[in-house]
């Protein structure tokens, strides 16, 4: 794994730690003291949604804060969890479900927050050309001859059945169980008739395929394109640059880039390291939160610098052309058929910065749906322990320290005395139109005819 060595650049030196800690909640309006801890390390998958913790680093927002960083790449996120959990990294890029799941101890047991969302959107749902050719005759068109997006599953389903038929399946790859891009997946496919299968885990059996239509399985996310190249799986879900990977190498066609304003990834870290250095996380948080605002503002005037920065090896890694496509506000399906995307890549606007708890009550309710919780749970367990997952006290410290340093305006935020973290129905709303209330988790899975509901167990 490469390192982005705390040396490639002048760092500054952290003040001493002379202050007293400050109480977050009681003083939410005060100046943030001295950082308790100021060398720090954090990790990060190549992905271009690692951007908010490469700008912080290049345009020296950690510095400001006498913050000495290191970030350094990981091989997966099960590495990523494992080594926040055993305190190898102070923080990370993370899945938003792996703090969510953590806390509920599926997988992993682990005390984990978000005190940061990194991203929302950000991915999408490619097939290997093999079946993009079989499934394309069911995709209406529009004037221009070009395929309606967004594609639904409904056009895949007659290959599934026909390939079920013969005696075959078709295997897609995703890059966790608990990712945005395992639920993602499998929301699409169910949506359009195809059922993606179902965990048991308290029989033991974590696979995910029971009763599946389509097999899904674990792949890392820079290993997306190659794996499928080689025929082992015949299409997958990953964040950029991975899709687009597939269009310039002529071996797959993206079908669903995801617009659904749900969180995507976060900046994880242990609760108890966040209790001990309160100040330290603030002050990450500041630096992250000028990081998405500078990704997005201007409608995206600094995107081509950033996919420039996040190109060099040591961050993503990938060809300066591909990352662009996606960061710079356009997506391009088939070669030459490039459609204006400028929400696919969300730091900040729409309030995306913010660790919205609706966000992990969302992921707890697919997570339920495909019986990764293998009983029914009442309403307010769902909102009980998605507020185990989320830090909102430290992003509302950072904001305010922002806006009265002058960094920021509160215009920028949304108003905290009123704002609760859960989004509205209407936001969420995604392509099957079903809408979703954080504060009805039960009565959400009732609406899908696919996935478990109510009492139903395995």
């Amino acid at each position: 794994m490469h390192a982005v060595s705390r040396f490639l650049k002048p760092m500054k030196k952290a003040a001493a730690v002379l202050a007293a800690t400050i109480s977050l909640i009681s003083t939410a309006q005060a100046a943030t003291g001295p950082a308790e801890k100021t060398d720090l390390k954090f990790g990060f998958i190549k992905l271009t949604d690692m951007a908010d913790l490469a700008v912080a680093y290049e345009n020296g927002y950690f510095d400001d804060e006498g913050l000495t960083v290191e970030l350094e790449a990981q091989a997966n996120w099960k590495v990523v969890l494992d080594r926040v959990i055993s305190g190898e990294l102070d923080g990370s890029h993370m899945l938003l479900a792996q703090p969510v799941a953590a806390n509920i101890g599926y997988g992993t047991q682990a005390d984990l927050v978000f005190p940061f969302t990194m991203t929302q959107n950000t991915y999408a749902i490619t097939v290997s050309n093999d079946i993009w050719k079989k499934m394309k005759k069911n995709v209406p068109l529009g004037a221009d001859g070009k395929p309606v997006h967004p594609i639904s599953a409904s056009s895949l389903k007659p290959v599934v059945d026909s390939m079920k038929d013969a005696g075959k399946s078709i295997q897609m790859g995703v890059v966790f169980p608990v990712s945005t891009h395992n639920m993602g997946l499998r929301y699409w496919l169910a949506a359009g008739g195809i059922n993606p299968g179902l965990y048991a885990p308290h029989k033991g059996d974590t696979t995910g395929q029971i009763n599946a239509d389509v097999l899904l399985s674990v792949t890392p996310p820079p290993q997306m394109p190659a794996t499928m190249e080689a025929g082992t799986i015949q299409g997958y879900s990953v964040g950029e640059p991975w899709n687009q990977q597939a269009v310039f190498r002529g071996i797959g066609v993206p079908v669903m880039a995801v617009h659904n304003k749900i969180g995507d990834k976060v900046f994880g870290m242990r609760r108890d390291f966040m209790e001990k250095n309160p100040n330290t996380t603030v002050r990450v948080v500041k630096a992250m939160i000028r990081a998405a605002y500078w990704l997005d503002e201007k409608e995206n005037a600094n995107r081509p610098a950033a996919a420039k920065m996040i190109s060099a090896s040591h961050y993503v890694g990938a060809d300066y052309k591909v990352i662009a496509n996606s960061m710079t506000g356009v997506f391009e399906y088939e070669r030459k058929d490039v459609r204006p995307t400028p929400d696919f890549n969300v730091f900040f606007r729409y309030n995306a910065s913010y660790p919205h708890v609706s966000d992990a009550v969302w992921y707890l309710t697919q997570m339920r749906r495909w019986g990764q919780i293998p009983e029914a749970k009442p309403d307010s367990w769902y909102m009980d322990m998605a507020k185990k997952a989320v830090a909102p006290e430290i992003y509302q410290q950072a904001a305010a320290d922002l806006i009265a340093e002058g960094k920021m305006s509160a215009s920028d935020f949304p108003d905290f005395k009123t704002f609760n973290g859960i989004r509205t129905p209407d936001e969420t709303v995604w392509i099957d139109g079903v809408q979703f209330d954080a504060t009805k988790p039960n009565d959400y899975l009732t609406k899908f005819p696919i996935g478990l509901k109510g009492d139903e167990k395995i």
